[in-house]
């Protein structure tokens, strides 16, 4: 186990036990400090923030759970209680008021390690359900027929994770706001070989630019004005496991250095501390937003692009995926129906075109926001989406991949001749159920060309 960068308080009577501890705590990379009794310890923990206490119950001047009882621990700090033989009624005691684990004296030294490693985990466990509690639910992705290519792609992505032996390489993920970044970043994880450890999601558009660092990398006592005690950073919780970053670009071009560290060289340093610590965490990053344009100008570090650009997903936007749109709300309507507890209602074939020509400029968050408020609210049998018939016919020029509508104008910005043969060559595929050649045949054009444009607008791990 490495402990680097972890500070451990080891509070023991005995002497030759006490720098014996302290020696093989510091083998294993941990900053050790040492008190001989429970005045000393209570004065310690007062001046700085602790990891990890090694807490003896038995102590000359009281019971070490005391210092349990009276909550002079922070949160933050984990407590292994160590106890001589028959005394383990004590340690019951302890953990009931917090502690972690306990040790029975005499212990091998091989069990420190062990002990310590449950307690970081435990640790670790606490600090993502905080986190959590504050995060949405897990979501699903649908990969329908337009999406053949972008599934093949993330397949690619986790045969090769397979294979790779040591740190997974970092993910990025791009694509319009409500495409579905977070859905897919928690499919890879799902499927990764980290599934059985945990995903840590964070928002950095939501981070206070003030808090962005302790939250990821977190803080030791007294680092700020605001650092009462120790506090483990998101990189930290996740490690082991798969921190997804959505909308990195809202970091600060510091913090996007910390983050390159973090993945470079797996080690990152708490606000205030004086040692790195050790993280082995799989990086997701998702962004709304042209990296290459950032970096161009000078908001985006561009080492960090290079680094996250190794495997690169591209969600298409909602708007571009045919028929699809209508099977995704097909499930949706059965989803919502049922969370509800409504009687199950199909879409018209009205419903459906209406779906198929409007813009969605909010892509798959707005179709599931409309298709929750057409269940709760339409009283009939079949969804209509009556007013999206309205909003048609005032905005037709919504987006300009809505020129399959009969009432498209082209839009005074301009139209996107290439997002429209991108789309025309999705909608011969998704025909085709996938088949490149009877795409190619539908559409009037070579085979090879057909697979020259999906070659180049669908990016492959490895490439743009």
């Amino acid at each position: 186990m490495n402990l680097s960068g972890l500070g451990v308080l080891v509070v023991e009577d005995d002497l030759m036990l006490r720098k014996r501890l302290a020696a093989q705590l510091e083998k294993l990379g941990a900053e050790a400090a040492v008190a001989e009794n429970l005045q000393t310890a209570r004065k310690m923990i007062a001046a700085r923030g602790f990891d990890f206490v090694l807490l003896d119950v038995n102590l000359p001047d009281g019971m070490g759970t005391d210092l349990l009882k009276e909550q002079i621990f922070p949160s933050d700090t984990g407590v292994i209680v160590m106890t001589a033989h028959g005394g383990v009624t004590g340690a019951v005691e302890a953990m009931r008021y917090g502690a972690l684990d306990y040790l029975v004296k005499p212990f091998e030294p091989g069990e420190l390690p062990l002990v310590m490693e449950r307690a970081r985990q435990a640790q670790q466990s606490a600090r993502r359900d905080e986190h959590r509690r504050k995060e949405n639910p897990a979501g699903e992705f649908y990969f329908g027929p337009s999406l053949a290519a972008l599934n093949a792609q993330v397949n690619r992505i986790l045969e090769a994770d397979l294979r790779t032996r040591g740190p997974l390489p970092p993910i990025l993920i791009q694509g319009e706001t409500g495409t579905g970044k977070t859905a897919i970043a928690r499919w890879l994880h799902e499927r990764s070989p980290r599934a059985k450890s945990e995903l840590v999601e964070v928002n950095c558009s939501a981070l206070p630019e003030t808090l962005a660092e302790s939250e990821l990398f977190g803080h030791e006592q007294g680092a700020f004005t605001d650092a009462r005690k120790t506090r483990m950073g998101l990189f930290e919780a996740a490690d082991g496991g798969t921190l997804f970053l959505d909308e990195v670009p809202s970091l600060s071009l510091a913090l996007q250095a910390k983050v390159l560290t973090a993945i470079e060289d797996r080690k990152i340093r708490r606000v205030g501390a004086n040692m790195a610590l050790f993280v082995d965490t799989r990086l997701i990053a998702a962004t709304n937003r042209d990296l290459t344009v950032l970096v161009a100008e000078g908001k985006f570090r561009e080492d960090l692009y290079h680094r996250l650009d190794l495997y690169r997903i591209v969600i298409p936007p909602l708007r571009e995926r045919g028929e699809d749109i209508v099977k995704m709300a097909e499930l949706f309507a059965r989803r919502f129906c049922s969370s509800h507890h409504l009687k199950p209602k199909s879409i018209s074939e009205a419903g459906k075109q209406r779906l198929r020509l409007h813009g969605w400029p909010g892509n798959v968050r707005e179709l599931a926001h409309e298709l929750e408020r057409a269940v709760v609210f339409e009283d009939k049998a079949e969804l209509n989406f009556d007013h999206l018939a309205s909003s048609g016919e005032k905005l037709p020029t919504e987006a300009a991949t809505a020129w399959l509508n009969p009432a498209f104008r082209f839009p005074e910005k301009g139209f996107s001749l290439e997002a429209a043969t991108d789309r025309f060559m999705r909608l011969a595929l998704e025909q085709a159920d996938g088949n490149v050649s009877a795409a190619a045949r539908l559409l009037g054009v070579p085979r090879d060309f057909v697979r020259y444009r999906l070659g180049q607008k669908d990016t492959k791990p490895g490439g743009n």
